[in-house]
């Protein structure tokens, strides 16, 4: 067991950063021990996920061994002279589905209602959640049972944008963050400067092949700003997608013999977040409380409608809504900079991270056409 807590069973493929090449190495783990395995048949991450057998071709490839994982796991992402971990994902594109779970739906209705204001969502919560209650965390979204609270919502005039997803027949599926733009395990998180209101949002993250065949899974950060999200849904682009506010990591978990879409389906996320001010805040999310399955999150993003070449990475949605007071009484939950967080699961390991501003986190600079020439220069392509 490493400082990741990888099960020391599973099949796992990452990238780090490899001052070496002066750039990205696509790696796995074997007895303890970071291999380097990237090569021509597969200088990518993406090149892997669209094989046949993904694990298969890991457990085989032949590689470099960089060193212990202990000595490596710790290293701080952002410096080029030592190796260091990245987001396991390179050319996919980030996906994230919202509103997946029934708790979660309601503090999206919440925050709308409130329009991003954290003094009015206790009232508002209170009086939404004696109307709703846990009345829908059982009911099948699409179904027909789901139309029919849809309309006494609607005749009590409790419907919003987010139930519609929430239970409606089509899942709210956005972009992310973009392709390379992602933080891998360590490094800070950021929040953009504008935002008072906002919390981690711990997830299980797919690894999708261009045709839909979901891979493995790893753990991720949604970032997310409730005040700007909460304004106005059209906002959510800049509420999502800001410098260092995807976390995925550590390491993708291949499915093999010891995993698969079922344990996904039964996974518990655990979440610590750890302040300066010794403030502590822990959830728990399970993936079995999920309203859409994996697979149909998958199809409804990507299918006949919508293609992608190079795979996609898919946040399936949390559980998790924070309600526990920080500062004032009824004002919930937000991050202060400097706060820990940390994501786990038994059988994806724990993604660590610590949150700043935006502005204040390392710039992105490595984009695709730096890559396509590193590899072209290692003679990978």
């Amino acid at each position: 067991m490493t400082a990741f807590n990888l099960p020391a069973n599973g099949t796992y493929l990452g990238r780090v950063w490899n001052p070496a090449v002066e750039g990205p190495s696509v790696v796995t783990i074997r007895d303890d021990r970071l291999i380097d395995i990237t090569g021509r048949q597969a200088p990518l991450v993406r090149d892997i996920c669209e094989m046949d057998d993904p694990a298969g071709y890991v457990r085989s490839a032949a590689g470099v061994d960089l060193g212990p994982v202990s000595a490596i796991e710790t290293n701080r992402p952002g410096d080029p002279a030592a190796v260091h971990f990245l987001a396991p994902c390179d050319l996919q594109s980030v996906k994230a589905c919202g509103v997946t779970f029934a708790s979660s739906m309601v503090e999206r209705v919440i925050e709308e209602r409130a329009a991003g204001d954290p003094q009015l969502a206790e009232d508002i919560r209170s009086r939404v959640a004696a109307a709703i209650g846990d009345s829908l965390r059982d009911i099948k979204a699409g179904s027909d049972e789901a139309a029919k609270v849809k309309a006494a919502l609607i005749e009590e005039g409790l419907w919003s944008q987010y139930l519609e997803v929430g239970i409606g027949p089509d899942a709210e599926v956005f972009s992310k963050a973009q392709v390379l733009s992602s933080v891998g395990p360590l490094a800070e998180v950021g929040l953009h400067p504008i935002s008072r209101w906002n919390n981690p949002e711990p997830e299980v993250v797919l690894a999708v092949s261009s045709a839909g065949r979901v891979v493995g899974a790893t753990l991720g950060n949604d970032v997310n700003l409730r005040d700007v999200e909460g304004r106005s849904a059209l906002l959510l682009s800049k509420a999502k997608d800001n410098n260092a506010s995807c976390a995925i990591g550590p390491m993708i978990r291949l499915f093999d013999a010891t995993f698969s879409l079922d344990d996904v389906r039964a996974a518990k996320i655990d979440l610590t977040v750890t302040g300066e001010d010794g403030f502590e805040l822990k959830g728990h999310s399970s993936m079995k409380e999920i309203s859409r399955d994996p697979q149909e999150l998958v199809a409804q993003t990507l299918g006949r409608h919508h293609q992608y070449p190079d795979g996609i990475v898919l946040f399936l949605g949390t559980l998790f809504a924070p309600t526990q007071d920080r500062d004032a009484p009824g004002e919930g939950f937000t991050h202060k900079l400097g706060d820990v967080v940390e994501i786990s699961a038994p059988q994806l390991g724990r993604l660590t991270n610590t949150v700043r501003l935006s502005t204040e986190c390392t710039e992105w600079t490595f984009g695709i056409s730096h890559l396509m020439r590193n590899l072209a220069k290692r003679n990978l392509i």
